[in-house]
Formats: C-alpha cells, structure tokens, sequence
C-alpha cells in the first residue's frame, strides 16, 4: 500500500508539530508494509525530491504566500501525478490551498483529513474560506480528530461527527536521546534548586504572562526554553516584576532538553487560548513521566495531562490557580503518583507506535 501526505512545509524546510506528527506516521507505516509520499511546498524546491527515514518528501515551488497560506502552480500537476501512484491520500488540515487542490484534481482513491486545529485567529478570512472548507470536509472519506476533547469542542468538527474518527497524535521515543549523568549534572551545578519546565515557542497563546505572574509567589525555579515573538515582552514582565527565580534558556540542543526533562520537577505548560490544539511538548514530558500543569482550553492539551490523574489542570489566565498547582506539585509524593500515571499514559494513548498501527488500521479499512 502508498499512501500520500499532503501539507504545506515538511522536511528540510521545516519541522514543527504537524511536520513532526507526518514523520512518525510515515516511519510507523513501514512496519505495517506501508510507503509514503509528502508533497509539500518550498521556496527553493531543489532538489525536488529528499528521502528521508523510509519516504519521500516532494517539493513544488512556493509561488505566494498570503496569511500563512503557501499557493503553487506546480504544485497541481505534482500532486496529480503523485495521486496516480497512491492507494490513500491523506490530508492534513489547515491549509486552504490543499483544499483546492482535493476539490480541482479529486483523486479518485479514499481520502483522510487529519483535522490538527480550527481555524483560530484569521475570523475574516475565514468567513470568505468556509464555503470552500466545506465543501473539501464533506467530499473526503474520513476525517481524524487529534483528541476525543478536540472533537467534543469543535464546531467544525461537530458538523462532520457520523465519519470523523479519533486517532492521537504520538511520539517516537526513539527520536529522543538521553542525556548522560555528566550532562544532567553541568545543569544541576547551573540550577541547583528543584525547578519547574517549560518548552515551546514564545507565542501569544502559550500562557507564558500567567506563569510570569505566578512566579512571584512560588519558591522554585521557573525555566522557559524556546525563542519567539513574545521573548521581548516577557523578559520585560521579568524584570520589571524584579524575578529573580525566571531564567529564559533560549533554544537549547535537543540532549540538553532531554535532560531538563528529568530533572524538572514538573512540566507546566499554560496555554491559554484554543491556537494550542494538542500540545506536543506535553507529550514529550509524558514521554519522560513528568507530572504536568496545563489549562482547561477545550482542546488535546486536556487529554494529554488528564487532570488529577498525570497532573493538574487548571483555568486559563488564573495566576492563582497556578501557584496552587506549582506549590503542590513540589510535594514529592504527589508528583511521583503523578509521574507513574503519566508515563503509563504515554505507553498505552501517546506513543508513535499506537498511532501508526491505528492508521494503518484506517487505511486498510478504506481499501476495504
């Protein structure tokens, strides 16, 4: 069997959680006798073909970008040719373009969206695209909804409820290395105190002001790794609440994450608005059994950290609620309980193993 992804950027170009989440699916697939294909637009498409760990990463040209939306010519006729060979295709949404391309060129082989996010903050430009949204939504075979949390709280996927089915996103422990004792030990020299974690880019929606401003009344270290758009304005709220117990890491290697994994006391992760549809970074502490701190959004977040079980979830924009969370999950016994249930979690919902038998699994049944 073939199946071909279709998204807007994927490796080399870039690699973030979407990109991510199509990697460990393509590899998964392999064991179940799958190939995969991604086409995906670039700026500078030469070479036009990478392979990369058992697939193929197709590139077309990137003629215009326009709100976060790549268009392409080429594209068209790459995407035609790649559909002869596929048994599945298989979309990952958002990406209006993609739509045009499913509706203009149908592929005449059954088709999967995977539904990664509303459309959350372009709200007039998404009044002009939901007609088209729609009509690509109603023509695919399947849609998958990241979380059973996503699917309750999207309107959008609401609307498509009798052929939408759950599949969560997973990690591959094997993309993440371990650090040596020598490593972890050069960051307890650094921070000796036990401290909080937190990892991601500096967005909007990431929560990082209510962390800030919880700091204040917490007697653990609080240490943000990640670059963004929000850095300036945070350091400011830093400084100018005169915290001395913030430390903003900047990006760090990925062995150096893997070790402020084991040794955060928690990972706390206070997302605060629906742009944050799962939350990858709270898988990777999963991953590691941290217990976890996040906000009750409606979105995957609350499925990955299951409230009272792998951590504790509290309301978006409560500083008050998180002091109460940080501080008690410095007791020792609450966050090992924590840790035991989070890793347990990760094992049997959040791996990239069980998410690639379970698509593997949908694909044959829409051969079927």
């Amino acid at each position: 069997m073939r199946v071909l992804h279709v998204f807007k950027t994927y490796y080399p170009d870039t690699f973030g959680g979407v990109e991510r989440t199509i990697h460990a699916i393509a590899k998964g697939a392999l064991a179940h006798g799958i190939q995969s294909d991604v086409l995906s637009l670039s700026r500078d498409p030469v070479p036009n073909t990478v392979e990369f760990d058992g697939h193929m990463a197709y590139k077309a040209n990137l003629d215009l970008e326009l709100a976060s939306t790549g268009f392409s010519r080429e594209a068209f006729s790459k995407f035609r040719d790649l559909c002869r060979k596929a048994d599945v295709v298989h979309y990952h949404f958002p990406w209006p373009f993609m739509d045009l391309l499913h509706l203009m060129h149908p592929p005449g082989k059954p088709s999967v969206v995977t539904y990664h996010s509303d459309i959350v903050k372009q709200k007039l430009l998404m009044r002009l695209y939901k007609p088209l949204m729609h009509r690509f939504l109603s023509s695919v075979t399947r849609i998958v909804a990241t979380s059973p949390n996503y699917l309750e709280s999207s309107e959008v996927l609401q609307r498509y409820r009798d052929k939408t089915v759950v599949i969560p996103i997973g990690l591959d422990e094997a993309d993440y290395p371990r650090a040596c004792q020598e490593l972890k030990d050069r960051w307890i020299t650094r921070f000796p105190k036990p401290f909080f974690l937190f990892v991601g880019v500096l967005r909007y929606y990431k929560g990082l002001h209510t962390l800030i401003e919880a700091s204040k009344n917490v007697n653990t270290d609080i240490l943000i790794v990640g670059q963004g758009p929000m850095e300036g304005r945070l350091k400011a709220q830093a400084v100018s609440a005169g915290l001395t117990n913030v430390h903003f890491l900047g990006a760090v290697s990925d062995i150096d994450k893997a070790a402020l994994l084991e040794l955060c006391t928690a990972f706390v992760f206070p997302s605060n608005l629906r742009s944050e549809a799962y939350g990858l970074s709270l898988v990777e502490a999963a991953m590691f059994g941290k217990p976890m701190i996040s906000c009750e959004i409606g979105t995957g977040t609350s499925f990955v950290n299951k409230d009272g079980k792998t951590g504790i979830v509290v309301p978006p924009k409560d500083a008050e609620a998180l002091v109460r969370a940080l501080n008690t999950m410095q007791n020792e016994a609450v966050a090992g309980a924590y840790a035991l249930h989070s890793e347990a979690h990760f094992r049997a919902e959040l791996s990239a193993k069980a998410m690639a038998e379970r698509y593997s699994t949908l694909y044959r049944r829409l051969l079927s």
